[in-house]
C-alpha cells in the first residue's frame, strides 16, 4: 500500500471536514455567492503552489492526454455543475440549515455520487468501496 497516498487522502478528508463548519462560521459576514467564489479561488491558488512545489521535488510521470472535441461538453457540464452550481449551492444551503443538518447531507452526499458513479457512469468498486459507502450510509441513518 502507498502510504504517501495514504496520507494525502487522509489530509484531503480532514480538509474537507474543516472546510464546512469554517464556511457556517463565515456566512453572516460573507454573501453565499462571494464565499462560494472565495473557497474556489483559494483552492485553485493551493493546486497551483502544490503543481509547482511538486514540479521542483520530482518529474512529472504520467502523460497528460489530448482534450478532444467530443470532451468538451462533458468538461463544460463538469464546470458548471462542480465549479459554479454546487459550491453556489452548497454554501446557500449552509446559510439557510444549521450545521449538524449540513454535515449529515454533505455524508449522503458523498454516498448519492459514488451511486450515480457505479450505476450510470459504470465505475470500478470493489468490496472495500462498497463497505466505506455502506457504512457512510448507515451512520447517516443512525442520526
Amino acid at each position: 500500500m502507498n502510504r504517501t497516498a495514504v496520507l494525502y487522502a487522509l489530509a484531503s478528508a480532514a480538509l474537507f471536514g474543516i472546510s464546512t463548519p469554517a464556511a457556517k462560521s463565515l456566512i453572516g459576514a460573507v454573501d453565499p455567492v462571494v464565499l462560494a467564489g472565495l473557497l474556489y479561488c483559494g483552492a485553485g491558488i493551493g493546486v497551483a503552489i502544490l503543481r509547482r512545489l511538486a514540479h521542483a521535488v520530482r518529474p512529472q510521470t504520467a502523460r497528460q492526454q489530448v482534450l478532444r472535441r467530443e470532451d468538451i461538453p462533458w468538461l463544460a457540464g463538469a464546470i458548471g455543475a462542480g465549479g459554479i452550481a454546487g459550491p453556489i449551492l452548497l454554501m446557500t444551503g449552509l446559510a439557510r440549515t444549521d450545521a449538524s443538518a449540513s454535515s449529515l447531507l454533505l455524508t449522503l452526499e458523498g454516498a448519492a455520487t459514488a451511486l450515480m458513479a457505479w450505476f450510470i457512469f459504470h465505475e470500478n468498486f470493489d468490496r472495500r468501496v462498497a463497505l466505506g459507502r455502506i457504512l457512510a450510509i448507515c451512520s447517516f441513518l443512525s442520526r
